[in-house]
């Protein structure tokens, strides 16, 4: 069920719906953790080194890219990580090898990766119901891109923002506020469907005043305080049912 904590923000349908993607539309951590493992196997086996010494290489790279690039979209990137971790474990930027590696992961991540059940339909419903859509997402264009043709969404949604085309990760406002200057609703009742309780519930509601609906799944938890969102459901199929009654009081 669809459960409502601010039932005065849901007096009718919204006028345009923003969807989050990663662990929102599909479970993340499931698909990461495969990909994760899958690179780690390759590179232990390509160099013959120990796991623990991928570990600490991978997170020291990690961490290193992330403090530089701050919260921008190249802060996510894999291919950084793994060309830095190369540099820590004294091998140089290993291009090829760099690449490689990023594919390994991104072609497993997909291989492991499964839209949540009830996304498409609801996303029928609401194409029927005449409410643009848009992704606002984190992570470089070229990835997000290719999660929604992977799951084959890229005719479902109307626009989709990254944090590299903002030029900044959410919670910022320019991810919401270019969704929007592309969408162009009719009214001023937006919503915005994520995962996250900072980045997208509490960025949502702060920068552009939108109703926020909180996905939560096994390794989510709901949104508190100044985090909390004005709903939460757990399935697809839910908010489908909860818009049809919305839908009704039209």
């Amino acid at each position: 069920m669809v459960k409502i904590y601010n039932r005065e923000r849901f007096d009718r349908l919204p006028d345009a719906i923003l969807f989050d993607t990663d662990n929102t539309l599909y479970p993340y951590d499931p698909a990461h953790a495969a990909a994760q493992r899958a690179v780690r196997d390759k590179v232990v086996s390509t160099f013959s080194i120990h796991g623990d010494e991928f570990d600490k290489a991978f997170k020291e790279a990690r961490n290193q890219v992330k403090t530089r690039l701050k919260h921008t979209a190249s802060s996510h990137s894999r291919l950084l990580y793994l060309q830095r971790m190369l540099e820590i474990m004294g091998l140089g930027s290993q291009v090829l090898l760099a690449l490689d590696f990023e594919q390994t992961y991104w072609r497993t991540f997909l291989s492991n990766a499964i839209l949540f059940e009830g996304v498409k339909d609801l996303l029928d419903d609401l194409r029927l119901l005449g409410i643009p859509t848009a992704i606002v997402t984190d992570l470089t264009a070229q990835i997000q891109f290719r999660k929604v043709v992977y799951f084959g969404l890229d005719h479902y949604f109307d626009y989709i923002v990254t944090s590299e085309e903002a030029g900044f990760d959410k919670p910022h406002a320019a991810p919401f506020q270019i969704a929007l200057e592309k969408m162009r609703p009719v009214g001023d009742c937006v919503w915005m469907i994520g995962d996250n309780p900072i980045n997208d519930i509490r960025g949502a509601r702060e920068k552009i005043n939108a109703v926020t609906l909180q996905k939560i799944h096994t390794g989510s938890e709901l949104g508190e305080g100044e985090n909390a969102p004005d709903a939460s459901f757990s399935s697809f199929n839910n908010l489908r049912h909860f818009l049809a009654e919305l839908g009704e009081k039209r």
